[in-house]
């Protein structure tokens, strides 16, 4: 019973990257596969241009097979993979000169939500909300959409965040909040609730 209690950490991927250390192209090609769409769609998230984030997708797994060597598997692969994804995408966008929208920037403040019930479950709907919703998001200025998808989306928290760009947690958490009114009121201009 001991054995269980100290069971270390073991990614179903090792066997595949370890053959990926060794240059084999089949274990490239076989992590591409099982990665490249979570992968793109992250990047996409936070470049917000299509084009960029194929870009992104192509250079994070050209560095990941590059410096697999960096790899230590204390994690999963999966989770190295996003934060060289997430840092290059942050990258792409200082390259553009990303700047954050200034603190003192005003927006209307959106009416609070009435406890209403979501639309019918028709999946027709609930597709076409999911779609204004995600077009309302790539509206958004870059430093808003930036902190809400690396906070809302990706799942790293207020202080992470200011480290991955460089600001306070403050500023993330200030950012984010912005960031969700400024999406309330595009999505009421689109007839979401």
């Amino acid at each position: 019973m001991e054995a269980l209690a100290y069971s270390a950490y073991v990614d179903i991927n090792a066997p595949l990257v370890e053959r990926c250390r060794l240059h084999d192209p089949q274990a490239q090609a076989e992590l591409y596969r099982r990665y490249a769409k979570a992968m793109f769609n992250a990047a996409l998230r936070i470049t917000g241009d299509y084009a960029e984030a194929e870009d992104v997708l192509q250079e994070s797994f050209l560095s990941a097979f590059r410096e697999l060597g960096t790899y230590k598997g204390d994690s999963a692969f999966g989770a190295w993979l996003k934060r060289i994804v997430v840092n290059k995408s942050i990258n792409c966008l200082r390259q553009r000169r990303l700047a954050l929208v200034p603190l003192g920037e005003q927006h209307h403040d959106a009416p609070a939500d009435s406890g209403a019930a979501a639309g019918p479950d028709d999946d027709a709907e609930t597709h076409y909300r999911a779609d204004v919703l995600r077009r309302c998001i790539q509206e958004l200025p870059d430093g808003y959409r930036v902190v809400l998808t690396l906070y809302l989306l990706e799942g790293y928290d207020h202080l992470e965040v200011a480290g991955i760009l460089g600001i306070s947690e403050s500023t993330s958490k200030s950012q984010y909040s912005r960031a969700r009114t400024k999406l309330r009121e595009l999505a009421a201009r689109q007839g979401l609730r």
